[in-house]
């Protein structure tokens, strides 16, 4: 386990959490924000990715268990994102579309601006997030983040404008 919430456990994902993964990324209207649903292969390549940045960073996006039921629900984390020129230490979190509006997302996104802050002594962490996805720009309001840049993204053959999230460290609550 990375991470405990109140409700929630954050820990990296194993080869095992293939089928709750493909809850989450084969569901359209869950990834509307990236054009459309997953095939198998994307969401092993998915996989495959977070595996290889707990090994290089020891951060990644991390399954969110429902302590509850032992359910992975989603997955929220740390990663770095390219934007523009320059890489920024990113909070992201997709959650199975079951689970949304219960305050989750808010819950281990927060837990992880704690983490960044306090564990890798980040000054500053973001949430790139689609010009769209006004749920995901909730989420990053009511974890203390405001826009301080647009740009946009060439994703899956479209033009997509993101929005960048960010809190500093001076300036966060936990």
């Amino acid at each position: 386990m990375i991470l405990e919430t109140e409700r929630l456990f954050l820990r990296e994902m194993e080869q095992s959490d293939f089928d709750s993964l493909c809850q989450i990324l084969k569901d359209e209207e869950t990834m509307y924000a990236y054009e459309g649903a997953f095939s198998d292969f994307e969401v092993q390549e998915w996989l495959d990715k977070q595996l290889a940045r707990y090994r290089k960073y020891s951060f990644g996006l991390w399954a969110v268990v429902l302590k509850e039921t032992g359910e992975m629900i989603g997955q929220c984390g740390l990663t770095m994102q390219q934007w523009k020129d320059t890489e920024l230490l990113e909070i992201g979190y997709l959650f199975q579309r079951t689970y949304w509006h219960k305050g989750y997302a808010t819950e281990a996104a927060k837990a992880c601006k704690k983490y960044a802050f306090e564990v890798l002594q980040a000054k500053e962490v973001c949430s790139i997030i689609r010009d769209t996805n006004f749920a995901s720009q909730k989420v990053a309001i009511r974890n203390g983040m405001t826009v301080t840049d647009t740009w946009t993204k060439h994703y899956r053959g479209v033009d997509m404008p993101h929005y960048c999230f960010v809190v500093c460290k001076e300036e966060a609550d936990f």
